[in-house]
């Protein structure tokens, strides 16, 4: 029997609910070092918390995450709340030993992301994850072995483009309309990812940010009695009074880009791409190939090999879903062509952190801090290109 990995997580909405089905369920599908064990949760109202924890398998529930933090039996730290907050809480647990887990962003300023990094790099032998999940998306990581395979070649041109149309003026104030709480819109939720994934797949880092926009289109929002949720979206529900707060973050960003390598990027994000409901797509075209992901079909990767003679070039898809063939985290799941969804990204990742905790090695890089950090000094850059209207230099970004 495996020695047991007691997790603590942080939050329950939207990604405590993604991550304890992760944890649920990730030592039923793989052969991990470790069992991780749902050993406490923790949230705000305890009443709600203690629901959840009973839906969901937690052994126990806590509106103290400090409290929590500093448990003994603890081994591992999740935070699944909102960007403000990342940076105290991973403090806090990297000061109490614990290996922890951050959602992404890192956190909501480049200040805080940078201590967190530091704090990391202090506590030598805990580890840090931060849920960069669609890395784990079987197509997506494929795409990241054929680069570092040499089959695209020299990369020309990436293209990456996160759209969705869940925000638009019916939508109440949420923490994800809030600077204050965010850091930003758009740009820190969804092209946060873009910018991950292109960093993954290439293989290749940042050199500048060329032009950017962040714009924001619906400046003030309803305020819902009792404050604003955690949830992504607040359709449907009424108010008895219109309360209005000011929304202070992006509704669309767009930039350009050049990497190290010499590629050059164009990159776009918004919550306001009406009929875009996930629409997380990334394009990368080199000498010898390309790929094109989207995923809102996530199981299959567009693949062009341009060795080929040119009368049998041409766009092809990959079902990425066949263990036998090598495709990533395949053999854990079903039988070929029988698709997996959103949820596995992080059960696979969850996987991940076990065997990295267990010093082995993951099946694809796994983000740390430092690696996270990386993206956000891409979002800094953005925000400055954008502020004062100039290219920014990754190197002035420290």
């Amino acid at each position: 029997m495996p020695r047991p990995l007691n997790i603590g997580l942080i939050g329950s909405k939207f990604m405590g609910r993604t991550h304890s089905n992760a944890y649920l369920k990730a030592a039923k599908f793989f052969d991990l070092p470790r069992l991780p064990i749902m050993h406490t949760i923790a949230a705000r109202n305890l009443e709600e918390t203690q629901a959840f924890a009973d839906r969901w398998g937690w052994h126990n529930a806590s509106d103290d995450w400090k409290a929590m933090v500093n448990n003994p039996e603890i081994d591992l730290i999740d935070i699944g709340t909102p960007n403000h907050v990342h940076h105290d809480q991973a403090l806090a647990a990297l000061e109490a030993g614990k290996h922890v887990a951050c959602e992404k962003p890192l956190a909501n300023t480049l200040d805080a992301a940078r201590e967190m990094v530091q704090a990391a790099k202090k506590a030598k032998k805990q580890k840090t994850f931060v849920w960069y999940n669609y890395r784990r998306c079987p197509a997506l990581a494929l795409a990241h072995q054929l680069v570092k395979d040499g089959k695209l070649g020299r990369i020309y041109h990436v293209r990456g483009f996160y759209l969705q149309d869940w925000a638009g003026p019916d939508t109440p104030m949420l923490w994800r309309f809030s600077g204050k709480e965010a850091g930003s819109g758009s740009l820190g939720d969804l092209c946060a990812h873009s910018i991950d994934a292109a960093r993954f797949v290439t293989g290749d880092e940042f050199a500048n940010v060329n032009g950017a926009i962040l714009k924001t289109f619906i400046k003030e929002r309803t305020v819902l009695e009792g404050g604003a949720g955690g949830e992504i979206s607040g359709r449907g529900a009424k108010t008895k009074k219109a309360k209005k707060a000011k929304s202070t973050v992006d509704d669309a960003a767009l930039f350009t880009a050049e990497f190290k390598g010499g590629a050059v990027a164009t990159f776009e994000a918004t919550r306001l791409s009406t009929g875009d409901k996930n629409g997380n797509k990334l394009e990368v075209h080199g000498e010898k190939g390309a790929i094109k992901f989207n995923f809102e079909r996530m199981c299959e990767l567009e693949w062009y090999d341009a060795t080929l003679p040119e009368r049998e070039q041409g766009w092809s898809t990959i079902n990425v879903s066949n263990g036998d063939a090598g495709h990533p985290y395949a053999e854990a799941w079903w039988p070929t062509a029988h698709s997996i969804g959103y949820e596995h990204g992080f059960i696979n990742q969850a996987a991940d952190m076990v065997k990295a905790v267990s010093n082995r090695k993951p099946l694809v890089p796994i983000p740390d801090f430092a690696d996270a950090y990386e993206t956000q000094r891409v979002l800094e850059a953005v925000v400055q290109s954008a502020k004062h209207r100039t290219p920014v230099k990754l190197s002035e970004i420290k």
